[in-house]
């Protein structure tokens, strides 16, 4: 089954009229591979940060393909691979009424008080 693909330069804009129609034998939409979101760890830091994106058969594949492409230089210690179906985000239009509740627990914040110098990474 052939399917029509467009080819896109930089600069492009999706949606456009840019850019070349092409014909693809091998990609279909009923076998396309799920999307995965990649958080790496680094040396130094404590939390993983949102690498990128790449499309994987499973989450094996998924983390083995993050390591080759995000992990080239060996900057990272530890790799997350989340299906991005199962990412789920509140809306930003929502963002003063959602988190309005909490602007008056100021007591949740540590403003108070100052941190000892054993304590590290807060």
């Amino acid at each position: 089954m052939k399917i029509k693909i467009k080819k896109f330069y930089y600069g492009d804009i999706p949606g456009d009229e840019a850019g070349e129609s092409i014909a693809s034998p091998t990609i279909t939409n009923d076998k396309a591979w799920p999307l995965w979101e990649i958080f790496i760890r680094s040396k130094q830091g404590l939390d993983h940060k949102h690498a990128g994106s790449l499309h994987a058969a499973d989450a094996a594949m998924a983390i083995e393909n993050a390591r080759d492409v995000y992990t080239r230089r060996q900057e990272g210690i530890s790799i997350w691979a989340v299906e991005s179906k199962n990412i789920h985000a509140s809306n930003p239009d929502d963002a003063e009424s959602f988190y309005e509740p909490a602007s008056d627990k100021i007591y949740r914040h540590p403003g108070f008080y100052q941190l000892p110098d054993e304590i590290k990474h807060m």
